[in-house]
C-alpha cells in the first residue's frame, strides 16, 4: 500500500466514504454557507489567535476543510491532516490550543473552527471530527461534540470510527441526542465552572485592590465591562482592549469609551428610561476617577495579558476580558454569573455578609428548586428577593429547554417561545440599588430575560403588576435579616400568585421552627405545606454559617389540611465539603442531586442507589399542627430509643477502655510517687 503524499489525498477519501454513505449535501471550504463563515470569522477575531504567525495566511484561518449542515441540528466540521501523527496535539488530558497546534494537528483544527462558531453566539453546539491518515487503510477518525468555547468544553464521542452517522438527517439527528450532555455532565461542568470562575473573581479582585477600587464598586465593573463587550446589534461591534488607548482627554478615556459604550448598548436594547438610568448611575463609577485613565506599570496579575503599560481600566478590563467574556458561555447553564463574582466580592466588601442579610443561593441549589417545583416552559415564574437572578437565570434555562425538547431546537415554535418565555414569563423585584443591576445585567448576559426585573420594594409594588404576571411558580431566598428571618416574604408572594402554584423557599430553619411563628400561622391558612428538606450545615459556607432548610407549599386558597402527611426530607450529605478553598466532593453530589428530586416526588419508593441513601431513615411522612414551629426534619425523625446488641457491645467495650486507661494513668502516678 503506496503511502498518501499530498493532504488532497485525506481530502479525496473523506469525498468517497460521503459517497459511500450517499451523503451528498457536504460543502467544501470554499463552499460553505454564509451563516457559518461568517460565524467562524467572528469567532476567529474573539479567539485572537494568529495563524499568521505560524506562517499560514489569514485568509484561511477560519476554514476548515469540510461542513455540514442541517436545519435545526448543529453544524458538523471537518479539518484533515496528513499523516497519523498530525491527528492530535496534546498535553495530559487537554487538547492542545496553541496556534501550532491547531494549524498543524487535525482534532486541534476541528474544535477551534467549532469553537469559533460558538463564540460568534451564532450556534450553541457543533460537532468537530478530526481524520487524519498515511494511506486509504490507516485513516484515523475523532469525533468531539463541542458545547462552549473555553478549556476542556467538548467531550469525546467513544467508539464512533466512521463517518456513516453523517448519511442523512435522521442518522444525525439520533447521533446528535446521543451525543448531547447528560443531566450529571451537566452538573459537573456547573461545578467546575463555578471553580473556576470564583478562581478568576479571586485573582481579580486582587487586581482591584491593587489599584484601590473600593469593594462596592468591584462587582459594577465586572458587570459594566462585560456589558460594553457586547454588539451594539449591527451598528458596532463590542470594546476590546485595543479599543483602550489610555487617550488623556474629556470624552476619550478608557473609562469614558467604557460608559458610552454601556450607555448605546442599553439604549439600543430599547431599556425603559428609568431603568436606564437607574442602572448607568452605577456603572458611572467606571469612569468617576480620571487617575484610573492614566498609563501606569502593569500589575503583575496582567503582566502577561498587556505589552505595555496602561491605565487601571484597561487593566482590570483585558483581565475580564480574556478570563470571563471569551469564557463567558462555557460558563453558561445555571451558573449565575454576577451573583458569583458579587459572592466573592461581598467577603471583602461586607465581612461574611450577616450585615445586611445577603447570601446568595448557589447555582446547583437554584436548579434543585427550580427542578423541584417542576418548571417548564409554560411556568410563570417569581422572584420578590431577586438578588442577583440566580433563581430566574436556572428557571429561564430549564423554560428553554423544556421548549427545544418540546418543538425542536432551533424551530421556529421553540424560538418563539424562548422569546416569550424572556420577556413575559419571569419577574424579579430587587430594591437594593446595587443588586437591581447586577440582576439585570446578568439576565441581558444571558439574552435579555431583563424586562421585568423591578427596582422597589415587593411589598410596595402594585397590586396590579402581579395580579397581571400570574405566577405559578415562586422561588425565594430572602433577606435573612429581615423581620422573621424573610419569611413575610413568602407569605406575600404566596398571596400574589395563582391558585394552584406551587412555592420553594430556602431559609433559616429556625423559622420553621418558632422564630417566625406569625407569618407559619398566616401562610397555613390559605396554602399547604407539601415538603421540607433540610440542608448541608455548610451549604453557604465561608459566606455565613446558617442552617437552612427548603419550605414547599402549594397556594391551594384553603387552610392547610392537617390531617395530610408533610414530606420531611434530610439532604444534609448533599456529597460536598465546603472549606474556604472552595468545594470538594466527597459522596457522589452529583448523583445526589439528580435523586433529591426524584426522592421528593416519590419518597421511600423513589428508584435510588441504597449505597447512597437509607430512605426510611431520610425520609419522614408526618402531619404538623396548627402552631406554626414544627417544620424541621429533625422535629419529625423517629429515633429508636431500643438498644440493640450491637449497642450493648459498643458500651461495654467502651466502659472496659475506659477501666483500662484509668489503670494505667493510676499505675504511673504510682511509678512516679515512687521514683520520687
Amino acid at each position: 500500500m503506496t503511502n498518501w503524499k499530498l493532504e488532497d489525498n485525506v481530502n479525496d477519501w473523506v469525498k468517497t466514504e460521503f459517497s459511500r454513505i450517499g451523503q451528498d449535501k457536504f460543502t467544501v471550504e470554499s463552499a460553505m454557507s454564509k451563516h457559518l463563515k461568517s460565524a467562524l470569522q467572528e469567532g476567529a477575531k474573539l479567539k485572537k489567535i494568529e495563524f499568521e504567525e505560524a506562517g499560514e495566511s489569514s485568509g484561511k484561518s477560519w476554514k476548515p476543510d469540510f461542513e455540514l449542515e442541517y436545519n435545526n441540528l448543529p453544524p458538523v466540521i471537518i479539518e484533515n491532516k496528513l499523516g497519523l501523527k498530525k491527528l492530535i496535539a496534546t498535553s495530559g488530558d487537554t487538547i492542545k490550543k496553541d496556534a501550532k497546534s491547531v494549524q498543524n494537528y487535525a482534532v486541534n483544527g476541528a474544535i477551534h473552527y467549532a469553537q469559533c462558531a460558538l463564540l460568534s453566539k451564532k450556534y450553541t453546539d457543533a460537532i468537530a471530527i478530526g481524520i487524519a491518515g498515511d494511506n486509504s487503510e490507516n485513516v484515523t477518525i475523532k469525533v468531539y461534540y463541542v458545547y462552549g468555547s473555553g478549556d476542556n468544553t467538548y467531550k469525546i464521542i467513544p467508539n464512533c470510527t466512521e463517518l456513516d452517522f453523517l448519511e442523512s438527517e435522521s442518522s444525525l439527528q439520533e447521533f446528535y441526542k446521543s451525543a448531547v450532555l447528560t443531566e450529571a455532565e451537566k452538573h459537573q461542568i456547573l461545578i467546575t465552572s463555578r471553580a473556576k470562575l470564583q478562581e478568576y473573581a479571586k485573582k481579580l479582585n486582587k487586581l482591584m485592590h491593587n489599584h484601590s477600587i473600593t469593594a462596592p464598586q468591584r462587582v459594577l465593573y465586572v458587570s459594566g465591562m462585560l456589558l460594553s463587550m457586547q454588539d451594539i446589534g449591527n451598528k458596532k461591534v463590542g470594546l476590546t482592549p485595543d479599543d483602550l488607548k489610555g487617550i488623556d482627554l474629556q470624552g476619550f478615556r478608557d473609562g469614558d469609551i467604557i460608559v458610552n459604550h454601556i450607555e448605546n448598548y442599553l439604549k439600543n436594547k430599547k431599556i425603559p428610561e428609568d431603568k436606564l438610568n437607574l442602572m448607568m448611575a452605577s456603572f458611572k463609577e467606571i469612569n468617576k476617577d480620571s487617575d484610573r485613565d492614566k498609563n501606569i506599570l502593569l500589575d503583575d496579575i496582567v503582566s502577561k495579558l498587556l505589552k505595555v503599560n496602561a491605565s487601571v481600566n484597561k487593566q482590570i478590563f483585558t483581565y475580564i476580558y480574556e478570563n470571563i467574556f471569551l469564557s463567558i458561555d462555557s460558563m453558561s447553564g445555571h451558573l449565575d454569573i454576577m451573583g458569583e463574582m458579587y459572592s466573592e466580592f461581598l467577603k471583602y466588601a461586607l465581612g461574611d455578609g450577616k450585615e445586611i442579610g445577603i447570601v446568595l443561593t448557589p447555582p446547583y441549589i437554584t436548579k434543585m428548586m427550580a427542578q423541584i417545583l417542576e418548571v417548564d416552559e409554560e411556568s410563570r415564574v417569581m422572584d420578590l428577593a431577586t438578588g442577583s437572578a440566580g433563581f430566574l437565570i436556572s428557571s429561564m434555562e430549564l423554560m428553554i429547554e423544556c421548549a427545544e425538547n418540546k418543538f425542536g431546537k432551533g424551530t421556529k415554535k421553540a424560538n418563539d417561545t424562548i422569546s416569550k418565555i424572556k420577556k413575559k414569563q419571569l419577574l424579579g423585584v430587587e430594591l437594593n440599588a446595587e443588586m437591581y443591576t447586577l440582576a439585570s445585567t446578568n439576565m441581558i448576559l444571558r439574552g435579555d430575560g431583563s424586562s421585568n426585573i423591578k427596582k422597589g420594594s415587593s411589598f410596595d409594588e402594585p397590586p396590579e403588576l402581579y395580579k397581571k404576571f400570574n405566577a405559578d411558580r415562586l422561588l425565594l431566598n430572602p433577606p435573612f435579616s429581615f423581620r422573621e428571618n424573610g419569611m413575610p416574604f413568602i407569605s406575600f408572594g404566596l398571596k400574589n400568585m395563582k391558585k394552584g402554584g406551587k412555592a420553594a423557599i430556602i431559609i433559616q430553619d429556625s423559622a420553621g421552627s418558632g422564630k417566625a411563628v406569625s407569618t407559619c400561622k398566616t401562610i397555613l391558612k390559605s396554602n399547604q405545606l407539601i415538603g421540607s428538606i433540610k440542608m448541608p450545615i455548610d451549604l453557604f459556607n465561608p459566606m455565613a454559617g446558617v442552617q437552612t432548610s427548603i419550605y414547599i407549599f402549594e397556594h391551594t386558597g384553603k387552610k392547610h389540611d392537617y390531617t395530610k402527611q408533610v414530606r420531611f426530607i434530610d439532604f444534609r450529605n448533599d456529597g460536598y465539603k465546603r472549606t474556604k478553598r472552595g468545594m470538594l466532593e466527597l459522596d457522589n453530589p452529583t448523583q445526589r442531586y439528580k435523586d433529591i428530586v426524584e426522592i421528593f416526588k416519590n419518597g421511600v419508593t423513589a428508584n435510588v442507589s441504597s449505597e447512597l441513601w437509607d430512605l426510611n431513615k431520610q425520609v419522614v411522612m408526618d402531619v404538623i399542627t396548627s402552631n406554626g414551629n414544627d417544620w424541621n426534619f429533625d422535629q419529625h425523625s423517629k429515633i429508636d430509643l431500643i438498644p440493640t446488641v450491637a449497642d450493648f457491645k459498643k458500651t461495654v467495650s467502651d466502659y472496659l477502655a475506659w477501666e483500662v486507661t484509668n489503670v494505667l494513668k493510676n499505675q504511673t502516678l504510682e511509678d512516679e510517687r515512687l521514683g520520687k
